[in-house]
């Protein structure tokens, strides 16, 4: 029985544990967020180069 309480008294491995339940949280929360500006993005650059092939002289 001492075995198994000591077992539930260690602690030991959560720092590491919660450290990377929070470094896969950050990741996920990248992942969506780029994926939400990646429409965004495109559009203005897709804007941008519109602009400039009108504004290009022609020869």
């Amino acid at each position: 029985m001492t075995i198994f309480s000591r077992f539930l008294k260690d602690e030991s491995g959560a720092t590491a544990i919660e450290y990377g339940l929070i470094a896969a949280l950050v990741g996920v929360a990248l992942i969506g967020a780029l994926g939400n500006l990646e429409g965004g993005l495109s559009t203005l650059f897709n804007g941008i180069g519109d602009t400039l092939s009108d504004a290009a002289p022609t020869t």
